[in-house]
This record gives C-alpha cells, structure tokens and sequence, in this order.
C-alpha cells in the first residue's frame, strides 16, 4: 500500500464534506489575512501548531522557513495581485517562523554543504547562510531582507512583519520581532 493511500481516503471524506465550498473567494485574499512562512519540517505543520485552517493564510514553506529569492518573488506577485485586484482591501500581515533543531542547522556541517554543492545544490555560502542555528537572529535578519528587496518596494512599508521562534521542546511560540 502506499504511504499516500490514508490521505486519498482522507481526501474522499473531505470532498464529500463540503468543506472544499468554505474558502475565500479571491484566491490571493486569506480570511485572516495572513501571509505565513515556516519551515517544511514536518515537526512544525501550521495547522497543528498554530491552528491555521484552510483559507485562513497563504502558507509558505521551504527548507528552514527563510526569505529566498524564490520567496520574494512569490511575495511580491500576491503584493501586485493585492494592488491591482483588490486595492481597498486591508493589507496582509506577514509572520515568519523559524524553530529550534531545525534540520537546515545540518547545512552548517562543512562535510554534508560540500556534498550537496558538488551534486548541483547550492553552493557552500548560500548553504551556510540558510542553515538555522538561532532561530532568533535569522528571524531578523530575514525581516531585514523582506524590507530592502527592491521588487516589495514600496509596497512592504503597508505591510506588518513579525517575526517568531517556535520552540519544539516546549511547543511554545515567542515573538521576536513585534508585527509592525
């Protein structure tokens, strides 16, 4: 049987539900507002930690939860969306979670970042620079970088930015950056 076979069944139940009917009507407008980037570690699932249902936030997820190009740019098109689709609707808030005993702290082992530049992954420094060793000094520094990309400019001014630590050993969220 396959690993995905429970939630094909899960699928059916939800289809079935009608759930699929309760979600925004603009695809780029979350019920609450929310723009979440956090880690693809499974240890970390927003709708388990932090309770977010379906349409209430976009979510984004990636290695670590950090601000990478490809992260801006998928910004920056729900930003030109928001501008040019729904001009009078309240602007987003953007929270950006980072957690303890992330696995891309392992991109900081000097053997494991050399192995995955020479298979083509990124090179040492951008691996280095991605590895998540406290949670709250990348928060800011990647706040930092979501302010100064020039494709949000200057759009990210309208927009809070808080930044958190989840911490897996106590399941507890810590503000690090107040949204403002």
């Amino acid at each position: 049987m396959s690993n995905f076979a429970p939630y094909l069944e899960y699928n059916r139940a939800f289809a079935a539900s009608g759930a699929q009917a309760d979600v925004p009507e603009v695809p780029f407008v979350p019920f609450k507002q929310l723009y979440l980037i956090i880690c693809i570690d499974p240890r970390v699932e927003p709708a388990a930690v932090l309770g977010v249902r379906l349409g209430e936030a976009i979510v984004a997820r990636n290695v670590g939860g950090r601000v990478t190009p490809a992260v801006i740019m998928d910004l920056a098109w729900i930003v030109h969306l928001h501008e040019n689709r729904t001009p009078d609707a309240d602007w987003f808030e953007i929270a950006l979670v980072h957690h303890t005993d992330c696995g891309s702290s392992l991109l900081a082992d000097d053997d494991l970042r050399a192995g995955f530049a020479a298979r083509g992954g990124w090179d040492e420094r951008t691996s280095l620079e991605m590895a998540v060793l406290e949670p709250s000094e990348t928060v800011q520094k990647d706040i930092a970088t979501l302010r100064s990309a020039p494709v949000l400019a200057p759009s990210i001014g309208n927009i809070k930015i808080g930044g958190y630590a989840y911490d897996l050993g106590t399941g507890r969220m810590t503000t690090v950056v107040q949204p403002g």
